[in-house]
């Protein structure tokens, strides 16, 4: 199909566009920007006028809850909540049930995502078998299949010698390891984080060097292989210091923060608010206050939703009973440009530096040629309205997971269509 968007104000990062621009899509590739090509005739025209054009965005952590989750949301439902949130490539964690430890899980879970014909779907691989953090698993053989990277999602290797023997491996044939930094015996137990607030409300704490000393554990291992790892949501002030220190010495580091981090605080727990129970724990203001410094300068390379949909059963419990994870696919857009909005930089470029962080910047990190829309890149597109505020409201989510701490909350920016691979997968007037 050749679609034509026309009169949309187009902004792509990665190629620093910042304009008016019309943009010509033909057998599911950008063909022309600002001037259709030769003998160019759309079957279809989308009228983008008043709204913002930009590549589809892609988010380093959505958990799609299949196989084995199928209770708390499906593969249909989440990818529905990914078109609706214009997030058009999708990097699944490797914590499923059975854990994405063989070839076979991972080529069931590609083609039953791309039958769907939505979202890209984009697996990381278990590092360890069963995610145990014992024998590590057939990495060649899951990159086959189609793994981008390797990850022991939220479940640690106690055996420091595992993991070393995992980089070795890793950095032999340039996988990429994506960890989460925290020491599990540090944090075990901890529901909150650890301070004032927590003690206050007499719950259990998750202290900020549960996330640094796991960090130098992490960058000394490193230094000795020369393997690339990806930090999965950094959540400290001190975390953030210490990657800001690791990338000035020169080790191939990356790191990410969910886009609830960018936001909320210990305080946000309010009287046990369950929807605020998240893993890593919300921290302090000045851990806050770190993350959109860090995001401003480079040290935090994306943003993510870190989309884990729970369902009522485990999340309409007491606090320190129910279970972390929030959906975030459908706010993940909005909740970028709310940290553009409040952005102390102010600058006119803010709305493209925080489009960055979820789509090129984010590409990069993931070793993905996604993200932008170059002439002959793949037209994956989110058109959306920077000016509509619209109330986060569980009706209004496609996600099985109707667990938020933003529920109740006004947002700007909505999405109006997704356009995947040159098909438009979603428009919101159709709803």
């Amino acid at each position: 199909m050749k679609l034509h968007i026309k009169n949309g104000h187009l902004i792509d990062p990665a190629n620093g566009i910042d304009a008016q621009q019309d943009l010509f899509i033909s057998s599911g590739k950008v063909v022309g920007i600002g001037q259709a090509p030769e003998d160019f005739e759309a079957d279809k025209v989308f009228d983008a006028n008043g709204l913002i054009v930009a590549p589809g965005l892609v988010d380093l952590s959505a958990r799609l809850r299949e196989p084995g989750y199928e209770h708390k949301a499906t593969l249909e439902s989440e990818m529905q909540a990914a078109m609706q949130g214009g997030v058009t490539s999708l990097v699944c964690p490797p914590d499923t049930d059975p854990v994405l430890d063989e070839p076979g899980l991972v080529e069931m879970l590609k083609h039953r995502a791309k039958s769907l014909n939505q979202a890209h779907v984009y697996p990381l691989g278990a590092l360890t078998v069963g995610l145990k953090g014992e024998a590590l698993t057939e990495m060649a053989e899951l990159t086959e299949a189609g793994c981008i990277a390797f990850s022991q999602a939220e479940e640690p290797i106690l055996d420091i010698r595992v993991l070393l023997r995992a980089m070795q491996y890793a950095q032999t044939f340039n996988y990429a390891v994506w960890l989460r930094p925290q020491d599990p015996y540090l944090a075990d137990g901890g529901i909150a984080n650890s301070g004032a607030v927590a003690s206050r409300l007499g719950l259990s704490g998750v202290p900020v060097m549960a996330e640094t000393i796991r960090l130098y554990t992490i960058f000394e291992l490193v230094r000795s292989t020369g393997a690339r790892v990806h930090i999965c949501r950094i959540s400290s002030a001190a975390g953030i210091e210490l990657i800001r220190a690791a990338k000035k010495e020169g080790l191939p580091i990356t790191c990410d923060v969910g886009a609830h981090h960018i936001h909320m605080t210990e305080v946000d727990i309010g009287f046990f608010d369950s929807n605020a129970r998240m893993t890593p724990p919300f921290r302090a203001q000045r851990d806050r206050d770190a993350i959109r410094q860090g995001l401003l300068d480079g040290t935090i390379d994306a943003i993510c939703s870190d989309h884990t949909p729970v369902d009522d059963d485990e999340k309409l419990l007491p606090f320190g009973e129910a279970t972390p994870g929030a959906t975030g696919l459908e706010l993940l857009l909005s909740l970028a440009l709310k940290w553009a909005d409040e952005n102390v930089d102010n600058s006119k470029h803010a709305l493209s530096r925080a489009l960055a962080k979820v789509t090129t910047d984010a590409a990069q990190v993931a070793g993905l040629s996604a993200g932008q829309l170059a002439i002959g890149s793949v037209a994956d597109v989110c058109v959306f309205d920077p000016a509509v505020r619209w109330k986060v409201d569980a009706k209004v989510l496609a996600s099985q997971g109707k667990h938020t701490p933003f529920l109740g909350y006004e947002l700007t920016g909505q999405v109006q269509a997704t356009i995947v691979a040159g098909h438009i997968a979603y428009v919101r007037s159709a709803q």
